[in-house]
């Protein structure tokens, strides 16, 4: 009887796992956020392989690749702890024939994400405060640090297609920002999803900035997503590209 409960209570648990598992979203790829929080007593770990950026402007090209990580962990019921880091940083200039390449390590982030209950099957929202910690090499840090507010709606239409509008404010050394991400999602098959976003972003004595971004995310199981994103700067005359891929587990 000892074995038979024992075997019944490990049952309970996987399924519960497999339960509050199911529930779960990673946050990447893309700019915009999902409403979904990790569970309590669980890690989630989104790993850049890595995220890509190209641009060129007249006689001059950069190209940069970093390996950006976030670390997501339950602190209760709806809410969440965000760790991140910018990671290791590659980049390369090529101007008038010359070539000149750099690394270094990117800043850091600490976050606390909470999910507001809205009593709707459908729709969804969460709130997210952060801070950027610019404790990067010079060159690869955003030198002081970024301190902002973000909040995600989220529309469920049905099972194939849901849209959200990811919004965030910033302010950094008494300069503030805000960006507007409107997002759509779809299900394309059981394992297979995508996304399309429109960035706008308008910083303190800078002109307004577009990008469009669209990628897929494949799923394993419940605790593995693969995923691959691609995307392009629609401001100004330089042309500028960004690409990512990454992988996702849930513990």
């Amino acid at each position: 009887m000892t074995i038979l409960k024992t075997l019944g209570l490990i049952a309970l648990t996987g399924c519960s796992a497999s339960l509050f598992a199911a529930d779960f979203e990673f946050d990447r790829p893309g700019e915009g956020l999902s409403t979904g929080i990790t569970p309590v007593g669980n890690v989630a770990w989104e790993q850049g392989l890595p995220t890509a950026r190209y641009s060129k402007s007249g006689e001059q090209t950069v190209t940069t690749l970093n390996a950006d990580m976030l670390l997501r962990t339950g602190l209760s019921d709806g809410l969440e702890l965000r760790l991140g880091w910018e990671g290791p940083v590659w980049s390369q200039v090529k101007s008038n024939g010359q070539t000149n390449e750099n690394d270094g390590l990117g800043d850091v982030s600490i976050g606390l994400k909470k999910a507001i209950d809205l009593d709707d099957d459908k729709l969804s929202l969460a709130l997210l405060a952060e801070a950027v910690i610019a404790t990067g090499n010079a060159g690869f840090s955003n030198e002081e640090d970024i301190y902002s507010l973000g909040s995600v709606v989220s529309y469920q239409y049905n099972d194939l297609v849901s849209t959200a509008l990811t919004m965030r404010y910033e302010w950094q050394d008494s300069n503030w920002a805000v960006a507007a991400i409107p997002s759509i999602g779809y299900q394309i098959t059981d394992r297979w999803s995508g996304y399309s976003e429109l960035i706008y972003r308008k910083a303190e004595s800078i002109d307004n900035e577009y990008a469009l971004g669209t990628g897929l995310m494949y799923v394993f199981n419940d605790r593995v997503q693969l995923d691959a994103s691609v995307g392009v700067d629609l401001d100004g005359a330089e042309r500028s590209y960004f690409s990512g891929l990454g992988v996702s587990f849930l513990f």
